[in-house]
């Protein structure tokens, strides 16, 4: 399968993403929101840690998730150039590595990740996130899903018998 066209996905994502992270950094002071619904927000924070700001606070988390995403998206380049897989899995490997470079940029930029998506409900908020996020989410997604299309497909072929 030709993977080249979802590998141009890669910088259209990393722009995106670039684009929103400028805008928030540029036009709203870290911390400011802006009220969008009664349960969205834009606002401009920084993520130290990893997903869901995991070990926010740990005095390694700079090392961990800068060093660990660079070598996962490595990884990733390697294995779209190398190996070659079903549409879906392209999309969904293309759609994640364009999500860790957007957030490894951040890294080495800002020392922490541009977040500025803020869903929330009362006092409960959701991690705010951001384009690259979202990339990554839906690449897993569409990965998960292409596997379950696999399963089901080599279930059925496993149920047939020839008489």
């Amino acid at each position: 399968m030709r993977r080249y066209p979802f590998l141009a996905l890669i910088p259209v994502v990393f722009v995106l993403d670039r684009i929103t992270k400028s805008l928030v950094v540029k036009h709203l002071t870290q911390s400011e929101a802006i009220d969008i619904t009664p349960f969205f927000s834009l606002v401009h924070a920084r993520n130290f840690g990893g997903v869901f700001s995991l070990l926010h606070d740990s005095a390694y988390a700079k090392y961990i998730f800068t060093i660990l995403p660079v070598g996962i998206a490595a990884v990733l380049v390697y294995v779209l150039l190398k190996y070659s897989f079903e549409w879906m899995k392209v999309l969904a490997l293309s759609l994640i590595l364009a999500g860790a470079l957007g957030n490894i940029y951040d890294r080495f930029v800002y020392g922490s990740v541009v977040d500025f998506l803020d869903f929330y409900c009362g006092s409960h908020h959701w991690p705010a996130f951001n384009v690259a996020d979202i990339s990554v989410s839906v690449g897993i997604g569409i990965w998960v899903l292409a596997e379950f299309r696999a399963g089901r497909k080599q279930g059925m072929t496993r149920g047939k018998t020839s008489v």
